[in-house]
């Protein structure tokens, strides 16, 4: 696989707002601490959940995401809190 997921050895502390378009990701862990990212949670953004980066804007914010047959856009400041592995290496 090419970007973020070339090597196994890689992966690191990645965040949604590190995927590039196409790239999909399991979120691993959530920093819930904004009252925004809580209201996010709700709508699905949930540890264990398989998201796709879809498009963003020109530029590069907000971010838009498949999650469960939807799209949800977010801004890069609150695509941050959600930590993510590649999807398919173990989840």
């Amino acid at each position: 696989m090419e970007g973020l997921w070339k090597n196994r050895m890689e992966i690191k502390a990645y965040t949604l707002a590190t995927l590039k378009r196409g790239q999909k990701g399991v979120i691993k862990s959530i920093d819930a601490s904004d009252p925004q990212v809580q209201r996010l949670m709700i709508l699905g953004l949930v540890e264990g959940a398989v998201i796709e980066h879809a498009s963003c804007a020109i530029g590069g914010d907000p971010i838009e995401f498949r999650l469960f047959g939807c799209g949800i856009s977010l801004r890069q400041e609150h695509a941050r809190f959600f930590q993510v592995t590649p999807a398919g290496l173990g989840d």
